[in-house]
């Protein structure tokens, strides 16, 4: 037990602490407000707290638990809504009302609940650290498979079937030492990575829906990427339709920093939209971390740690999960705030000189890998972190530190969210290092000719942002009648497939296959208009074909009736063949 010898915020300073370690859960004062242990000094240790400290003062006691901040793994994890610390809201709510109470103790998951084990080992069988034991089907979509914990591994002595709670002992493992005993919670320190057996090079996409994403700049199942953008350019709804549409197994969603409204949308949404693949709400493979602005500054930092040690354990049975930091900018502001209170010599803009170092940490534990077990599962989580640099200054020190790990770079344009295009991603800035290593999926799962279609794409969007500057110089008649034609395939490009309506039923969501046709329709006018100009035609003629609105429209032809584009490309070939009549 120590005594309080200093209070500076969220910052608390405590002596007669010898017999602790670094990042020990303590209980300070007499609420028990929880704390972590961020710097020892001799006998004398600094607390950073995750509750309002007010009331606390020189003279009060601090107690060690003895124990890391970790977080509790096992079923009812799925559909669950925390705050940073691992404490269900829900649960919260029926114990202190709309307000939190200073030092209360919730448990993070429902000790009274039974859930149905199903074995999948029997006596006798040879377990080791990763295997299954058996599975509690939590939902329709989550199999959440009972693995025996890290460190052990034996003969399985006894093992249980039926209904159990998650404190109930479902199987005895006996090792060269002792027999131990399994329950269906685990408990995990959340500053250290879960082990794993290997890293894998990514090789698949993750598919989002987003066309500019999945196109222009894909991500891959265990990539990492950032959304750095300016306020009002629309990160977060990026990062909502991501969670929505991406093809993950497990989402896990945490609300760093950002408004309390944004985390309330995401929670009104979510129960309400169903699944593309499952038909079943999204809620049914979500987690939610909420820590909003108005919550304590400390918690932030373990927001980002209790979602990424939640994300690796569904990783661990070997679904593909993605996490999304909304966003890492708060989280390095906490991460300022509590280094300024411990008087560290302050390096960039007040920022932390480990700041580096704390965003690759994070970004680091995601990843495709072989997970531990004798079944050599793969798991794999993809990292995206929203960043939010003040006045959409990219040269700061947060966008920089990211976009020195991350491989994909989303860019969120001002320009284009103000002229109502969104996603606001912009193409002349973004980047994906992603795309060499994920040609080949797609060339055998789409088409042979996708790599070409997307670099011929990209190539006219280039090409436009070069005429624009004589556009603006001495208008759009001055152009030539070709390159007057790729200005109007740039702009076919730009509103009908780059911009997509997140709130519109059908072009919220785009597969493949109809992003594959809306680009194959829209090259292939360009390609037919290019002939016909050959062939002595008029570029107005050409511009004013009335099928080219149906190119346009066609982002909202529905996924079972892909057939449409072969009719709308065949009224193409013929409006333009009659021209030359």
């Amino acid at each position: 037990m120590g005594r309080i010898i200093k209070v500076s915020g969220p910052l608390i300073v405590a002596e007669g602490m010898a017999e602790s370690k670094m990042y020990d859960v303590v209980r300070v004062g007499k609420d028990r407000l929880i704390g972590e242990i961020i710097e020892l000094r001799d006998d004398k240790a600094s607390i950073q707290v995750y509750e309002e400290t007010a009331g606390i003062g020189p003279g009060d006691e601090v107690f060690s638990t003895n124990e890391p901040l970790s977080v509790e793994l096992g079923p009812g994890l799925i559909g669950s809504i925390y705050d940073g610390i691992q404490r269900p809201l829900d649960a919260l709510l029926k114990k202190s009302g709309d307000r939190i109470e200073r030092g209360v103790s919730v448990r993070a998951l429902d000790d009274k609940k039974k859930w149905n084990f199903v074995a999948t080992v029997k006596e006798g069988d040879k377990v080791t650290e990763g295997d299954e034991l058996g599975f509690v089907q939590e939902n329709p979509i989550v199999r959440h498979s009972i693995m025996v914990p890290v460190g052990f591994r034996g003969v399985v002595s006894q093992i249980a079937n039926g209904n159990y709670t998650i404190d109930d002992v479902i199987a005895k493992i006996k090792t060269d030492k002792e027999e131990k005993n399994i329950t269906m919670v685990q408990k995990c320190a959340v500053r250290k990575g879960r082990p794993y057996k290997e890293k894998l090079s990514p090789y698949q996409p993750m598919i989002t829906g987003q066309r500019v994403i999945d196109t222009f700049f894909p991500i891959a199942k265990g990539g990492v990427a950032a959304v750095p953008g300016p306020f009002g350019s629309g990160k977060t709804v990026v990062q909502h339709q991501l969670a929505k549409w991406a093809d993950a197994d497990i989402i896990v969603y945490v609300g760093c920093g950002e408004r309390g409204n944004e985390m309330t949308d995401v929670l009104n949404e979510f129960p309400n939209l169903k699944d593309p693949r499952t038909g079943q709400s999204l809620m049914q493979r979500t987690v939610l971390i909420a820590n909003t602005s108005d919550m304590p500054v400390a918690a932030r930092e373990a927001s980002i740690y209790t979602g990424i040690t939640i994300a690796e354990y569904f990783r661990d049975m070997g679904y593909g999960v993605a996490i999304m930091a909304d966003s890492t900018s708060r989280w390095a502001e906490a991460l300022r705030e509590m280094s300024g209170r411990l008087e560290e010599m302050p390096g960039e803009e007040g920022y932390p000189a480990y700041l580096s170092s704390r965003l690759a940490e994070f970004y680091e534990r995601a990843g495709m890998a072989r997970v531990l077990g004798s079944k050599n599962k793969v798991g794999s989580i993809s990292a995206i972190g929203a960043v939010s640099p003040p006045g959409g200054d990219l040269s700061e020190p947060v966008s920089q530190a990211t976009l020195r790990i991350v491989k994909v770079f989303w860019g969120l344009s001002a320009q284009l969210a103000y002229s109502r295009h969104f996603p606001a991603v912009d193409w002349l800035i973004s980047y994906s290092l992603y795309q060499d290593k994920l040609k080949d999926w797609y060339g055998e799962s789409i088409s042979p000719d996708w790599v070409n279609l997307v670099i011929r794409a990209m190539s006219i969007l280039q090409e436009e942002a070069s005429l624009n500057e004589i556009v603006r110089l001495v208008g759009v008649d001055a152009l030539s009648s070709k390159d007057r034609l790729t200005m109007d395939t740039a702009k076919s490009i730009r509103e009908d497939y780059l911009h997509q309506n997140a709130f519109h039923e059908v072009d919220t969501y785009a597969s493949l296959n109809k992003q594959y046709r809306m680009l194959k329709l829209i090259i292939l006018a360009n390609d037919l208009g290019k002939k016909a100009l050959e062939d002595g035609i008029d570029i107005n003629d050409i511009l004013s074909l009335s099928v080219k609105e149906k190119i346009g429209r066609s982002k909202y032809i529905e996924e079972k009736n892909l057939a449409e584009f072969d009719k709308i490309e065949e009224e193409f070939k013929a409006q333009i063949s009659s021209l030359n009549i």
